[in-house]
């Protein structure tokens, strides 16, 4: 059963993964930086840092959101298999278990979803 709204929901997981999102392309990029797996690192960088320039100003308007309609979002429990996010919304309170890879997958669309962005942006500048 949903105690939350529709749409204060779809913000609060919108937030979340966006979050993991960003905590993923930052790590790449010190992984890229460091280990330099490729003849030619900066395309790749500079791609990177696109997407999470990208991420980040979604990630602030989402937040401003949440601020004004008093949303929350708290990791609440974390094991092996499963990790719990405590949804809070105007006095109403929502936990909600995820599979890890479920998680992982969510993460690797948004990333894609940001790339396909960059794509379509690259495109109309030609």
């Amino acid at each position: 059963m949903r105690y939350i709204g529709e749409q204060e929901f779809k913000t609060a997981t919108r937030f979340l993964f966006l979050t993991m999102t960003i905590q993923v392309i930052q790590s790449d990029i010190k992984r890229l930086e460091k280990l330099s797996p490729f003849k030619i690192n900066e395309p790749y960088l500079a791609l990177l840092h696109r997407l999470e320039i990208k991420a980040t100003a979604e990630r602030r308007l989402l937040k401003q959101e949440m601020y004004k309609e008093n949303i929350q979002v708290i990791l609440s429990d974390k094991d092996g298999t499963f990790t719990e996010y405590t949804f809070i919304c105007k006095g109403k309170e929502e936990k909600r278990r995820y599979f890890n890879p479920a998680i992982r997958s969510k993460v690797r669309n948004m990333i894609e979803e940001l790339i396909s962005g960059e794509e379509n942006k690259t495109e109309t500048c030609q």
